[in-house]
């Protein structure tokens, strides 16, 4: 499957900004960094179905129409790589970026928790967005 650009409309760049929920920054960091963690291990044991319930509702729908089948089977051929150890995870209000040792991945929260937006992302040159193996609309 082609990487894809990952864009991130003006409007939520700009609602990247504000804090959003109660919690402190360190416990949505942690949040965040342990949903990518399920993902990841869901991921490595070959658990596509777990690793599909950490994707954000518009990921899953972008995944499935893209590659004309379900999750689990559109994930296990989408080419996302074994991430690796947690490097640095940023958290933008209800947004947040965690960068693995080989992998960069998005997400936002949601009423149950921080979902998966995009997975499988290298950043590009030239100021140009994040291509992303796995992406929602």
């Amino acid at each position: 499957m082609p990487r894809r650009p990952f864009l991130i409309p003006a409007a939520a760049a700009a609602g990247l900004l504000v804090l959003g929920g109660c919690a402190s920054v360190t416990e949505r960091e942690s949040a965040a960094s342990r949903a990518v963690q399920r993902f990841e291990a869901a991921l490595q044991a070959g658990q596509a179905e777990r690793a599909c319930a950490v994707l954000a509702p518009g990921t899953v729908a972008e995944l499935e129409d893209s590659a004309k089948t379900a999750c689990p089977a559109a994930l296990s051929d989408a080419g996302v790589p074994a991430g690796g150890a947690v490097e640095r995870v940023d958290v933008y209000g209800r947004q947040a970026l965690v960068v693995l040792r080989h992998d960069t991945l998005f997400l936002s929260v949601f009423p149950d928790g921080w979902r998966i937006t995009a997975a499988g992302c290298e950043p590009r040159t030239g100021g140009l967005p994040y291509s992303c193996e796995v992406k929602g609309e």
